[in-house]
């Protein structure tokens, strides 16, 4: 395996990665920032107000988005072990 494709299979991973965290990083950065603009205004400075939501969120959009995680996942991973003949030489 030569460095060009060991290069591009980490490109590959590493976009494939993003696509499938983008969303999750998404939600919580914004939910954390409303919920951050709400406890200054409202002078609540407790913690669990903001991991607890947070949490619950993640875990809803992880349960909804199930499916499409996982074809994606399964389409790259029928990709890599298709090309797998290329890569071993």
């Amino acid at each position: 395996m030569t460095p060009d494709m060991v290069a591009e299979l980490l490109r590959q991973l590493m976009k494939e990665a993003m696509i499938l965290a983008g969303p999750l990083l998404i939600a919580a950065a914004a939910l954390s920032f409303v919920l951050s603009l709400m406890q200054t205004l409202t002078s609540l400075q407790e913690q669990s107000l903001t991991s607890v939501p947070r949490l619950g969120l993640i875990a809803l959009i992880m349960l909804a988005g199930m499916p499409w995680f996982l074809e994606r996942l399964a389409a790259y991973t029928r990709l890599l072990l298709g090309d797998l003949r290329r890569y071993l030489g």
